[in-house]
């Protein structure tokens, strides 16, 4: 993430037919009719009364009631506002930008597309499994939010479980991902530091075995950073992490975050990740 310059109610059950009259060859009126063997149609499942119609059964939505918060890093319009991008903001342990605008590929794809995309795919498959999901931006043409403010959102939706989603922009001879999470630092991070720590070796874990991506070459061990620079790592109250997803500068990492298809189980990773810290 390092910056560049700038139904119908479904009717189940079984439906009672009365047949006035005989068919051709049928029984006379009064008769009985022939008996016939009647295939029944399976008993459905009956939604209880506070189950939305159309709900999924509670067995395939296992993070109902939990709140996630996915913080897309950066922004596509960051660079259109140097100004506002570049304003110094206390992170606790340091005054820093306010945002970056993020690296890109060598061919111009940028962090901040990815993000969003990457981002907008976790959302999807996360309320499918139940959960409500807060994003700390609405699109890619924006300015920001600032790292102070992405931490606040986090916060306000009293998450259960915070993600920052990014991809770093190292040397290109280096390549794999890598998690970063918080230190105590005598602030507010502090009391939820070990439960971001059990969050962070979720989603490396699951990350790993859903992408196939290696180990950062180039910095953390099996992974893992931890770090006390960040603004939105320094003032977060709930447990919260940040992921590089992989080097956008070097070739192998970057065609992979590049194809649509990759970045489809990079989401599915993260959400198996965060359901298993969250399950736990």
């Amino acid at each position: 993430m390092r910056a560049l310059p700038a139904i119908a109610l479904a009717v189940c059950g079984l439906i009672a037919s009365a047949c006035g009259g005989t068919a051709a060859g049928g029984a006379a009126a009064g008769q009985a009719a022939p008996a016939t063997s009647v295939r029944q149609p399976p008993a459905q499942r009956v939604p209880p009364a506070s189950e939305p119609l159309g709900a999924e059964p509670a067995a395939t939505r296992p993070l109902e009631g939990k709140v996630v918060v996915i913080d897309p890093g950066h922004n596509g319009g960051n660079y259109r506002d140097p100004k506002a991008v570049n304003r110094k903001v206390n992170v606790l342990t340091q005054w820093k930008a306010c945002d970056t605008t993020g690296t890109a590929t060598n061919d111009g794809y940028s962090e901040a597309a990815f993000t969003w995309d990457v981002s907008k795919r976790l959302t999807k498959i996360l309320k499918d499994r139940g959960a409500t999901v807060k994003l700390t931006r609405k699109n890619n043409d924006g300015v920001g939010p600032c790292i102070t403010e992405r931490a606040a959102i986090g916060n306000k939706a009293k998450a259960d479980a915070a993600i920052s989603v990014h991809a770093d922009g190292s040397a290109a001879g280096n390549h794999g991902f890598h998690v970063i999470m918080p230190k105590k630092i005598d602030g507010p991070v502090d009391k939820v530091v070990g439960a971001s720590d059990r969050l962070g070796i979720a989603v490396r874990d699951a990350y790993k075995k859903g992408t196939g991506l290696a180990y950062s070459t180039y910095i953390g061990r099996k992974a893992l950073d931890y770090r006390s620079d960040l603004g939105g790592l320094n003032l977060s109250t709930v447990p919260k992490i940040f992921i590089e997803t992989g080097n956008m500068r070097n070739a192998g990492d970057a065609a992979k975050l590049k194809d649509p298809a990759f970045r489809q189980k990079i989401a599915v990773a993260l959400a198996n990740g965060l359901q298993h810290y969250l399950k736990a």
